[in-house]
């Protein structure tokens, strides 16, 4: 089955991009902007078609549609509603280089994107920040954290990650968790970067079974209690390959955006076990207005 398939956020069979235009010019021609009309086409549309969109409108109008949505909408609606429009891998890059460049190292980003991304499409970040930046994201990444952490985070950025199931390496990758972790006095990290960075998610899911049965516990539980800071997250991050999105609006709006075309199920499933309530309950709980309406368009139904 397609990951893509795990998504909330379908392609529209019907797509008729210059229509789409229109739609969006008549909702922001004139006094006051008809913001339902914009996020319910949007949030109804594959990235790829809002492209398109994108560059009919300019045809059509001689206008950008960014700009223009810019012009009218306002605080995290805007944000999300831009984020939606920015093409995957543009979006990426440009969540990166502000997570480095800011004020400190937003590690949360840095572990969200490098954790879930195929090894193809870290690559194609890779050559797309050396393109719009003239840097290596690798030496900006290095530049910026340290310990396992980045070795971890190196790792990952080699895209060199093994692909399809290692069926007889399962027991020994589980073996050396677990000496590393739950047998050993203090813990041998390295152990656990090497495996998590280097394995499949399909590889590390037959691990994660035979780890339990070997050791009584979760992988889950071991790493939590074996490692701390940046490091557990960026292997919990690996673990889940889930992306928690919390009630922090830079982080909801990067994985709503980011991944409601790709996995979000997986997302809503995972935060239904991890808390006590829905993912979308949370988003309703939390949020307000058109950017709560656009955030349930894409999150895609309860879990309740």
């Amino acid at each position: 089955m397609l990951q893509a398939a795990r998504g909330t956020v379908k392609a529209s069979p019907n797509f008729n991009a210059s229509a789409d235009a229109e739609v969006l010019q008549k909702a922001m021609k004139g006094l006051g902007t008809d913001e339902d009309a914009i996020l319910q086409l949007l949030t109804a549309r594959s990235n790829a078609q809002r492209q398109e969109i994108k560059n009919t409108y300019k045809t059509l109008f001689g206008k950008d549609l960014i700009d223009d949505l810019k012009g009218e909408l306002g605080g995290k609606f805007e944000t999300l509603i831009v984020a939606l429009m920015t093409p995957p891998i543009a979006y990426d890059v440009t969540s990166l280089r502000n997570a480095i460049k800011g004020a400190g190292t937003d590690e949360k980003v840095l572990v969200e994107i490098l954790s879930s991304r195929t090894p193809e499409q870290v690559k194609d970040i890779i050559a797309a920040y050396r393109q719009e930046y003239d840097d290596d994201l690798e030496e900006d990444v290095c530049g910026d954290t340290s310990g396992h952490f980045k070795r971890l985070l190196v790792i990952l950025l080699q895209a060199n990650r093994q692909k399809g199931i290692q069926e007889g390496n399962i027991e020994a990758d589980a073996q050396a968790l677990f000496k590393a972790g739950e047998e050993k006095f203090g813990t041998d990290e390295q152990s656990f970067v090497t495996i998590l960075g280097n394995r499949s998610a399909e590889h590390l899911r037959k691990v994660f079974d035979a780890y339990m049965k070997m050791s009584g516990y979760e992988m889950e539980e071991s790493i939590q209690r074996e490692t701390s800071g940046p490091l557990r997250d960026l292997l919990l991050a690996i673990l889940y390959n889930s992306h928690g999105a919390g009630t922090d609006d830079n982080t909801l709006i990067r994985v709503m955006a980011s991944r409601c075309e790709v996995d979000m199920m997986d997302i809503r499933n995972e935060f239904r076990r991890m808390f006590a309530c829905s993912l979308h309950s949370m988003i309703k709980g939390d949020t307000g207005g058109d950017y709560r309406k656009a955030l349930l368009l894409l999150c895609g139904g309860d879990d309740a």
